[in-house]
């Protein structure tokens, strides 16, 4: 796919999906309509982080600089952020839609995981004001450290379709906030040993959930071995979104100030994420292959 063709079929969608979502309401009470559209700024937007620039900043300053004959309406940066920030309920609702069009809520199985989110620097986080009242300290297992800041907890099909996540403070346990994703779906959900808990697979039971997850070496294993070995390999597929998310997305920290403004960078890129995945199923590749995605 060239790079032009990208940008063309994302704001084809985004247009004609955004006028489903509105309906016609109006999105301002007042004032003059924006000169950049706002079906134009959600497709700089997700044309943006698939790129690899995951900032507003640098959002803007690529498509001013590179695309500007395609967008005359980009104006401001200041103006392109606030549009862009003000639009963050819309892009949920995008995202929601290709959800289902994906048939993602409905898939199968799904599998979910947890990641940190860096506020600041463990050695800044006395002092920091960034998130107060949200951030706090947690404990990565996966990276064997402690850090301050968030955690998102997230579920995916088994394809790597993001479904839902939620965002809490570093030190909430991942089986409480789990109940956020999983209230939605039914049938199989693949998870870690970080979801062990006799209640909480109680609770996924009584939701039409069958919560599968490796035991601890002190617990009795009956499951066939086969069957485990087929749940680590397709566990592994949260792993490679959440990398993704973590380093093409730079999700792994957080330069949002309050909880509105990171509501609207988390939705951004997920809504980001899975257009990659619908745009490389179109075209019968790979669902998670976003790197090969323009050389396709």
């Amino acid at each position: 796919m060239l790079l032009e063709e990208l940008i063309i079929t994302v704001f084809c969608w985004v247009e004609t999906a955004f006028e489903d979502v509105t309906a016609g309401i109006k999105l301002r009470a007042r004032g003059f309509a924006p000169r950049l559209s706002d079906s134009e700024v959600i497709t700089l937007e997700i044309v943006g982080e698939v790129l690899g620039y995951d900032g507003d900043e640098a959002i803007w300053s690529y498509f001013k600089r590179h695309w500007a004959a395609w967008f005359p309406g980009l104006g401001a940066r200041s103006t392109f952020v606030r549009q862009a920030a003000d639009l963050w309920r819309i892009k949920q609702i995008l995202h929601e839609r290709l959800v289902v069009d994906l048939g993602a809520r409905t898939a199968a199985g799904h599998i979910v995981d947890g990641f940190p989110i860096t506020v600041c620097k463990l050695a800044r986080a006395v002092r920091s004001q960034v998130l107060k009242a949200e951030a706090d300290y947690g404990y990565c297992a996966a990276k064997r450290e402690y850090y301050y800041g968030l955690k998102a907890h997230l579920l995916i099909d088994l394809r790597g379709v993001a479904v839902g996540i939620t965002v809490t403070a570093a030190n909430v346990d991942e089986r409480d906030a789990a109940y956020d994703v999983l209230s939605t779906i039914e049938g199989l959900v693949l998870g870690d040993k970080g979801y062990i808990r006799p209640q909480f697979k109680a609770d996924c039971e009584a939701l039409g959930i069958n919560l599968q997850t490796p035991v601890r070496r002190n617990m009795k294993e009956s499951r066939p071995r086969g069957w485990l070995k087929l749940l680590q390999r397709v566990r592994r597929r949260i792993e490679t979104v959440i990398g993704q998310l973590e380093q093409r997305f730079n999700l792994a920290k957080t330069r949002a100030r309050d909880v509105w403004h990171l509501t609207h960078q988390v939705t951004r890129k997920l809504l980001a994420h899975t257009m990659g995945i619908w745009l490389n199923l179109r075209q019968g590749r790979e669902p998670l292959d976003l790197d090969g995605l323009l050389a396709a």
